[in-house]
């Protein structure tokens, strides 16, 4: 199942009536369920909240890497690694603000390439947190240099001597990215490599934006996690 609007409403719309059922829990129980109704219909045409019963996964298959080549420690001092989510591409498709993962991957290699240095993908399949994925991109980049990111857009230049959370440069308003964002992101951390001095990526600040896509943000994140597979580790990945 795709995570898609659709299934945010969804799941949006069963929480709120599930909170309404709970402050009416002292009504008789048809009455209790009508008055949740009623106040759910406000937001949908549906008589009814649906129904998540039996539902165990957003995604009901799991995708299986055993077949492809594990990431390799690279030598390439130019080379700046992309670490890219579990579900990046397969599952989920575009960001959180429905960016194209394809453009958001060509605009980060673009990036990396126009400051003279070599990109390269891998799909991190044992953690879905973007500091750890970018710290793990960043050990196996010959230059000490990586990107990660999550499905959902979030992302981290990290570099392999640092702690997972003191990264290089963070970007966790992911609903308010752009292209040439992404962009600029693959020239910053091409930029560290060459020892250059870096002016960190100016990125917009919406307070709201963490309240307006709170629901649809954990659901793309239990649709990473739920692809991750720890005993694969890292894989090379083409995207």
């Amino acid at each position: 199942m795709q995570v898609n609007e659709e299934l945010v409403r969804q799941i949006t719309e069963a929480v709120m009536a599930q909170l309404r059922r709970q402050e009416d829990a002292s009504l008789p129980g048809e009455e209790a369920l009508e008055k949740s109704s009623s106040f759910y219909g406000s937001v949908s045409d549906k008589a009814k909240p649906p129904s998540l019963a039996g539902r165990e996964r957003i995604n009901p298959v799991k995708s299986d890497y055993s077949s492809y080549p594990k990431a390799k420690k690279g030598t390439d001092p130019k080379e700046v690694v992309i670490g890219v989510g579990a579900a990046f591409q397969r599952e989920i498709k575009k960001t959180i603000c429905n960016l194209p993962l394809e453009e958001v991957l060509k605009n980060l290699r673009a990036g990396i390439e126009e400051e003279g240095m070599v990109p390269r993908v891998v799909k991190v399949l044992d953690t879905s947190d973007v500091c750890f994925m970018a710290l793990e991109a960043a050990k196996l980049s010959g230059s000490g240099i990586g990107i990660g990111i999550q499905s959902k857009g979030t992302t981290v230049i990290h570099q392999k001597d640092l702690y997972p959370l003191s990264n290089l440069e963070l970007f966790p308003q992911a609903p308010l990215m752009t292209l040439e964002i992404y962009r600029q992101i693959g020239k910053n951390a091409a930029r560290y490599v060459k020892g250059e001095q870096v002016i960190p990526v100016p990125c917009a600040n919406d307070p709201m934006s963490r309240p307006r896509y709170q629901v649809k943000a954990a659901l793309m994140h239990i649709a990473e996690t739920e692809q991750l597979s720890p005993e694969l580790g890292m894989i090379e990945w083409e995207g």
